[in-house]
Formats: C-alpha cells, sequence, structure tokens
C-alpha cells in the first residue's frame, strides 16, 4: 500500500477489512475515527480498543472536555500516514486496534456516570484488550482505576499534569476531577509508591506520597534524565498512564480547562514518552481537551499525538511479553 492509494480509499473507519496496516485516506476527507482504524465493538482479536468519554462536570473553570473525543479523533486524521515516527515498529500494522466508539449515558444523571464507565472499562478488560481512552474531564480516570485494578491489582500512575488532583475529599460519591488520585490512593487503586506525577506546577501541601517530577524539574534535567526517572520508579509494576493535557505549556495546548504556565513542551513530553519504553503499561487517557478554548485545533493535535504515544507503549510492552 502507498500514498497513491489514497484516491482509492474513503471511510476505512467503516470499510477496513483488517485490524492491522496503516492507512492511506486523504486527510481532509472520510470518517474520522481515530488513527482512521475501524469502529468496531467487536473485540475479538483485537489488542487495543481506543474509547472516548465525552464527558465533562467538575471542571475548575473552563467546561467543554466532553467535545475533546470528536477533536481528537478529528486531528489524529492530521497524522501522517506512515508508521509513528521514531519507534522503529509499527503497531498500526503489528496489533489490531479498534475505535470501539463512545461510552454511551445518561447526561442527566451524573450519579449513575460512574458506575457505567466502570462497566464500560470491564468489558474491554475482560476481552483481554488494552485501553486507551478519550477524554473527558480528568474524572474519568477514576472509574477507569476501579475497572484496571480489579484485573491487575493496585496500579502504578503515570500522570502528566500541571496539577496532582490529591485534594482532600473523603466523599467518594462526589464527581469531582481534583480530587481523583486522593480517592484513588483511598480505596488502594494505585500505589503511590510506585506513581509518579510530572510537570506539576500547582501548590498542594499533602501529595499523598505520590513521587513528583514538577515542571522546573523537567525543564532543569531534561527529558532523558526524566524519563530515566520515572522508569526507576515504576519499575515493573502494572502501570496506568493519565495525560492530562494541561501538563503542556498553554502555548502549546491552550485549550484545556485548567491553563497554567511554566509547562512541559511538546517537545518534552514526545522525548519522555519514548524514552519511558519497557514500562509495564497496561492502559492510558488523554484528558482535559476543551476545544472551544482553541480555534487553532493545537491542543487536540497535540492530545491525538499523546494518544498515538500510549498505543506505541502499549504495543512495545506486548511485544516484550510475547
Amino acid at each position: 500500500m502507498a500514498l497513491e492509494d489514497a484516491k482509492h480509499l474513503v471511510d476505512e473507519a467503516f470499510t477496513r477489512e483488517d485490524l492491522k496496516g496503516l492507512s492511506f485516506e486523504n486527510t481532509f476527507g472520510g470518517a474520522t475515527s481515530f488513527l482512521r482504524r475501524k469502529y468496531s465493538k467487536d473485540l475479538s482479536g483485537v489488542d487495543i480498543a481506543v474509547t472516548g468519554v465525552p464527558f465533562d462536570q467538575a471542571v475548575t473553570n473552563r467546561p467543554g472536555t466532553r467535545l475533546g473525543p470528536r477533536a481528537i479523533r478529528e486531528a489524529s486524521a492530521l497524522q501522517s500516514p506512515d508508521a509513528p515516527y521514531g519507534w522503529g515498529y509499527d503497531p498500526l500494522s503489528e496489533f489490531a486496534i479498534v475505535d470501539y466508539g463512545d461510552l454511551a449515558f445518561d447526561y442527566a444523571n451524573i450519579s449513575g456516570f460512574p458506575d457505567a464507565l466502570r462497566a464500560h472499562l470491564r468489558g474491554i478488560l475482560a476481552a483481554d484488550v488494552a485501553s486507551v481512552a478519550l477524554g473527558g474531564d480528568h474524572y474519568i480516570t477514576f472509574p477507569i482505576l476501579k475497572a484496571y485494578a480489579e484485573k491487575y491489582g493496585p496500579m502504578a500512575l503515570l500522570q502528566f499534569d500541571a496539577h496532582s488532583d490529591s485534594w482532600a475529599d473523603d466523599d467518594m460519591d462526589r464527581v469531582d476531577h481534583g480530587t481523583f488520585v486522593y480517592k484513588a490512593i483511598k480505596m488502594g487503586l494505585i500505589d503511590p509508591a510506585r506513581s509518579v506525577q510530572v510537570g506539576i506546577r500547582t501548590s498542594n501541601e499533602d501529595t499523598m506520597g505520590v513521587n513528583i517530577i514538577d515542571a522546573a524539574e523537567v525543564h532543569e534535567i531534561g527529558p532523558a534524565a526524566t524519563a530515566l526517572r520515572i522508569k526507576e520508579i515504576l519499575g515493573d509494576h502494572p502501570t496506568y498512564l493519565s495525560f492530562d493535557i494541561d501538563g503542556l505549556d498553554p502555548a502549546y495546548a491552550p485549550g484545556t480547562g485548567t491553563p497554567v504556565w511554566g509547562g512541559l513542551t511538546s517537545a518534552q513530553a514526545a522525548r519522555i514518552l519514548r524514552d519511558i519504553a519497557g514500562i509495564n503499561i497496561k492502559g492510558g487517557d488523554v484528558v482535559e481537551v476543551s476545544p472551544p478554548f482553541d480555534t487553532t485545533g493545537a491542543t487536540a493535535i497535540a492530545a491525538a499525538h499523546a494518544a498515538t504515544e500510549i498505543i506505541c507503549l502499549l504495543g512495545w510492552n506486548m511485544r516484550k511479553n510475547d
């Protein structure tokens, strides 16, 4: 297959027969599944399922992250039709990857959302398929971690973010994106000693024992040393990776609910993500993309690339364990 095949290919989100392989559709046309993967609810033979969680409820300032999954899918169509750059292998051709569509939930029944999302992830994990969730505000990671902890036990959490999200909140039924780490630790869903947050640049006196590599330290030691430290902390523990797009500086991702200056550059994030290849990653998400606050689409583009890197990390780990 080559680029000239674009004149024959369209809507591969529906017409693709093989779950593996690159896609050479015109970037400006066709159905915009994530990376032109086939839309499917059938997980037979699938390795990785990308799923959207169009939810926002507990945003601090700007709403709109419910529109994130749609924007990320559209932005993913702009990526090169070739294999992801710099990895030395092609996960899109080596692994069966589908776009599992979005979570269905009653938008007016907020209290019912957490269990709906948890059940959605349970279904994916029950099929022995890894998930990459497109959010949605950062609360979505909490119900997802519940499903992952049921399968793997307490997870190591690798979180790229401007905020620690570990502010005290002992009401486990509150739907709040700023307290999900606190609750996950209290419920035993993650092991703080094996967890690390990268890019932090807001104050929180009690970070619950989670290892912090703040944005200033990343700038000082560089992405290669940051990646090495991350790998030392995580070890070989089963890991969930959550990439809040506001981990990036607003210059690179202005369309987020809670922008904070002094953050990571997209180049730093890309290097860190590639240099942590080999971690025992089991799943991940990209959250907090709020398209109404970025008319350029740069935030969604960054999120699409971050989600692609998570797929590459998952594939790398699968290859290692084969």
